[in-house]
């Protein structure tokens, strides 16, 4: 990464609008500047400067022959995620620099819980990995018990029910989970909730085939064309449950998503909160959702 990298990202992140904003985000900064150099952060120090150093001087260099190895640590990195937590849901993340969080862990987070159960299972089956796929399963009991009442999911970590805001993105990556988790198990509980979360979906969707439900954590107002991937599992259930009604509703999803669309290949309204610049991740899903 270069310095120049460096410091429009930081810009970006920190110093950009209002600047009552920029002072608050720049206290911020300076506070996870401060906390590298906690005695307990020794260790991480250690990595962020060689990770920055690797950035500025360094290339990346190919690892070939290792894939199952890499695979059994990045399952064995999100089974420690899931083992931080006082439920059974994977974490949000891990942050030695934030007070707010147990011993460097972050809530447990219902989105990316949901999708960690797809990649744990196909792990599962592939390696015939009988714990991981207990992890899995667990993974998915948990997130039936924090399923909203309308069968949604809420946005961001997962926090009080008075607190909870429904997102169709997040119901519709742990709509993914229950259908992999229901087609490992045959659990009747489990499709039900993925039934509960496939019908919200649908029904949130407006007559111009866009949700209308994007949550508290993204810029409200305005399409979010990337939940499409929601239409793969919605999908996925109707395989499961042999219901044309919700395949015609996936593909009507990715219709209109592909309106969105540009001549240059460029995707409107691809971003949580920023569609001018949108995050390679949330491009990602959109292309994801258009292939699968």
């Amino acid at each position: 990464m270069k310095p120049g990298t460096i410091a429009r990202n930081i810009r970006n992140n920190y110093f950009k609008g209002s600047l009552r904003r920029s002072y608050w985000s720049a206290a911020a900064f300076a506070g996870e500047i401060r906390a590298l150099f906690w005695p307990a952060n020794s260790v991480f120090r250690g990595e962020v400067i060689k990770n920055q150093l690797s950035h500025l001087f360094s290339s990346v260099v190919p690892v070939n022959g290792e894939t199952h190895e890499r695979a059994r640590a990045a399952v064995g990195w999100l089974m420690r995620g899931q083992a931080a937590t006082p439920d059974d849901g994977v974490s949000l993340g891990y942050f030695p620099c934030d007070k707010t969080a147990d011993k460097g862990w972050l809530a447990s987070y219902p989105e990316t819980t949901g999708y960690i159960i797809t990649s744990l299972l196909a792990y599962a089956k592939k390696y015939d990995d009988t714990a991981t796929a207990q992890a899995a399963m667990r993974m998915a009991a948990w997130e039936m018990a924090v399923q909203m009442p309308s069968g949604a999911v809420q946005g961001g970590p997962v926090c009080a029910p008075e607190r909870q805001t429904a997102a169709a993105f997040n119901t519709g990556m742990v709509l993914d989970g229950w259908c992999s988790a229901y087609a490992y198990s045959g659990d009747q509980q489990v499709l039900d909730a993925a039934r509960r979360a496939a019908d919200w979906l649908v029904n949130d969707v407006d007559e111009h085939g866009y949700f209308k439900t994007n949550g508290a954590y993204v810029s409200a107002g305005e399409i979010k064309t990337y939940t499409c991937l929601c239409a793969w599992a919605i999908y996925r259930f109707g395989d499961l449950v042999q219901e044309e009604r919700y395949r015609t509703a996936a593909v009507a999803i990715i219709e209109a998503a592909l309106r969105q669309q540009q001549p240059n290949g460029w995707f409107a309204h691809d971003c949580l909160s920023n569609s001018e610049a949108p995050l390679t991740h949330t491009i990602g899903y959109t292309l994801q959702a258009v292939f699968e």
